[in-house]
């Protein structure tokens, strides 16, 4: 196995948006019906995630409804519209060189996000991660091209919930958290503060303002990838 373990959370820690709120902005770009008001409403979420006080449920309820109203086939081709024109253009050559480090120097890689893998699979990819852990959205059946049902599945990936999934995906390679040598994880969000309590080298990677105050408080080392 690899001796050491590298955790990436995604959203304003390797790109410098919420790829979420991002999707709901393009979508309303694009003037899909009701697209708009949805994207007004994620703005709201938003900034219950950065106080630290989103009821995920409620969001998750909210944020995924849309998925169910259209075709997989139509979803994928907005998906690569999204890829070109947003999300490729924000990642910035010290995400990449970050990233590549840790793949370079043999360690095992993997995105924690709190978005949905809808959104962010083909981001991890273009990343160049193998593995991503993020919202799983249930499905009207086992085919790849089945409906979204608009719900969510399984254990978010969100706070607690993060350990749990990470140590889940951990488990199903044959390993545990504690096997590894080091381990890292790089966050922006106080959210993320679980998670980065478990590993041997915590990252504030970009941080808001409370995960900055907690890094210098227990001499978290503190990084900037964006201006």
């Amino acid at each position: 196995m690899s001796r050491n373990l590298a955790l990436f959370d995604l959203d304003h820690t390797l790109l410098p948006l919420d790829s979420d709120q991002a999707w709901a902005h393009f979508m309303a770009g694009l003037g899909v019906e009701g697209a708009a008001r949805h994207a007004e409403e994620i703005d709201g979420y938003y900034r219950q995630y950065v106080a630290g006080t989103l009821d995920m449920a409620a969001y998750l309820n909210y944020t995924l409804a849309p998925l169910a109203r259209h075709s997989r086939e139509q979803l994928d081709a907005w998906h690569a519209q999204f890829m070109r024109e947003v999300i490729t253009p924000a990642i910035l050559p010290a995400a990449r060189k970050l990233v590549a480090r840790h793949i370079e120097a043999g360690d095992l890689c993997c995105i924690v996000t709190a978005t949905n893998v809808f959104i962010t699979a083909p981001i991890g990819v273009a990343l160049g991660f193998e593995h991503l852990l993020g919202i799983e959205l249930g499905t009207e059946g086992e085919d790849p091209s089945a409906r979204f049902t608009g719900k969510a599945a399984g254990v978010p990936t969100f706070r607690e919930g993060k350990i749990t999934r990470t140590e889940s995906w951990l488990a199903s390679l044959g390993h545990r958290l504690e096997d590894f040598e080091e381990s890292w994880f790089y966050s922006d969000s106080i959210n993320d503060v679980p998670l980065l309590e478990r590993v041997t080298h915590p990252v504030a990677t970009n941080p808001d303002a409370r995960l900055r105050t907690i890094a210098e408080q227990r001499n978290w080392p503190v990084i900037e990838l964006f201006a």
